[in-house]
């Protein structure tokens, strides 16, 4: 039985025969980066600039004092990039923190609630109400509970990410292929080993769909977390900077914030790409 369900798992959780070839014309984890690849997104960055510059300085739609032009805001960072570059660390690493131990724990809440019908009854509208709560109102509630530090900020990052990858976790193990469940209880094999080599892996692709779309979600948390915190990282500094008139500057950590957001999103992709290859040979492409 072990033999068959690894057969089972082979099936759910890597490509079918001739599915190598599939995966080399697809280019694989490992293709080599075309130029489009690289281009569209630089022209649609420069497309961005080009409609920033436009409704900033070219026709004057917004006031300065609200969107500084791009060229204001560039020059600012260089100015204060002293200051920017030491909190674009701390940032980025209070959203990584945030982001792992709540998909920690939101794959393990995905995987009980899954697992039991009557779990999911009970706590699944606890889980709904939760998200709900408009979390920049918990900001000053957290430092009055944990103090001043990390803890805030790791909770408020906890808080904005853990429902997608709980749902998308849940999603995926319970639309586990007709066929794989079937020939896995046919083969009866016990729940673990049914979990462990055919409905897990098979929910993979669902789980990274909750994670890549909590990845920004993180960095709204860090920052928004960063706003009632002593922690130095973007957020602090977009106060600061706003609060005596720097708006170039704090458009500038704006700037980095979605940098950072890009990064670690592609980060993630690269992940997945290399965690799940079987997944672009065996599904249609765009």
């Amino acid at each position: 039985m072990e033999d068959a369900v690894t057969e089972t798992r082979t099936r759910s959780a890597g490509p079918p025969a001739g599915a190598a070839d599939s995966a080399a014309k697809v280019g694989g984890p490992w293709r080599p980066t075309q130029p489009v690849n690289v281009g569209l997104p630089l022209l649609g960055l420069v497309i961005a600039m080009a409609f920033w510059w436009l409704v900033t300085t070219g026709l004057g739609l917004v006031h300065p004092a609200a969107l500084p032009p791009p060229l204001a805001v560039a020059e600012s960072f260089v100015d204060a990039r002293g200051v920017l570059i030491p909190a674009l660390g701390i940032t980025t690493v209070m959203t990584v923190q945030g982001f792992l131990l709540s998909a920690v724990a939101g794959v393990l809440i995905g995987i009980a609630l899954a697992a039991s019908r009557h779990l999911e009854r009970m706590f699944a509208p606890l889980l709904v109400a939760v998200n709900a709560v408009p979390k920049i109102a918990l900001g000053p509630l957290l430092v009055v509970s944990f103090g001043w530090g990390t803890k805030p900020i790791l909770i408020m990052v906890f808080l904005l990410c853990f429902f997608p990858i709980v749902l998308s976790t849940v999603t995926g193990l319970t639309t586990t292929p007709a066929d794989l469940a079937e020939l896995a209880r046919s083969l009866h094999a016990s729940w673990w080993q049914s979990f462990r080599k055919v409905r897990f892996p098979a929910a993979l692709p669902q789980v990274f769909v909750g994670l890549k779309v909590a990845m920004p979600l993180a960095a709204i948390g860090a920052v928004i977390g960063e706003f009632y915190s002593d922690r130095p990282g973007l957020g602090y500094q977009i106060l600061q900077y706003n609060g005596v008139g720097e708006t170039a500057t704090a458009w500038a950590a704006i700037v980095l914030i979605a940098v950072m957001s890009i990064g670690l999103y592609s980060v993630l992709s690269l992940v997945e790409r290399l965690a799940l290859p079987w997944v672009r040979a065996t599904t249609s492409a765009r």
